[in-house]
């Protein structure tokens, strides 16, 4: 908890390595700071959404609503958490994992995820840690689309027809296909 809140004092955290935070979405907002290297983990970490924040003994549920870095040296500045309400639907990022063996990966194409996260809004319970979309049907020249992946318990923030993930022919399979057909 902090006891005083202003430029003066957030810019003293900044300098003890700490960075300053608000949480919001309680009955008043919760003025916190933490550890700047295990904010920056768990920023890094994009399987991470959400957070258990402990302030003085009092333990919140929550998720990082908005980080604010440096314009210069990208280091964390600010962090503005979320208090989780089972009754409300929230806005979050959910990394995309594979899974399977695509077949034209393996004939020589070329995977490419266009979104690492896809935003989904849900109730908190309802919320999968990850999406996984099955790439074991993707030949060289196919793709995934929004409206092919199935999250359960929640909606997916992007345009059905939004590319996921596609297999490129790539000039390696290129020149085995030329290959095959000279032969």
């Amino acid at each position: 908890m902090r006891g005083s809140v202003g430029k003066k004092d957030a810019a003293t955290l900044r300098k003890e390595g700490r960075v300053p935070g608000v949480l919001y979405g309680g009955t008043e907002q919760v003025h916190f700071h933490v550890a700047k290297l295990d904010i920056e983990r768990l920023v890094i970490n994009p399987d991470v959404f959400r957070i258990e924040l402990d302030v003085e003994g009092t333990k919140y549920d929550t998720i990082l609503q908005e980080i604010q870095f440096h314009p210069v040296t990208d280091h964390i500045v600010h962090i503005d958490a979320l208090l989780l309400d089972e009754q409300k639907p929230v806005r979050v990022e959910l990394p995309v994992r594979t899974k399977g063996t695509s077949p034209g990966v393996m004939n020589g194409g070329r995977l490419e995820l266009q979104y690492r996260r896809v935003p989904v809004r849900g109730l908190p319970n309802n919320l999968p840690e990850v999406i996984s979309v099955d790439i074991s049907g993707l030949e060289i020249g196919s793709n995934l689309r929004v409206r092919d992946l199935q999250v359960e318990g929640c909606d997916i923030l992007l345009n059905d027809s939004t590319l996921i993930a596609s297999v490129k022919r790539t000039r390696a399979a290129m020149a085995a296909a030329a290959a095959a057909e000279e032969a």
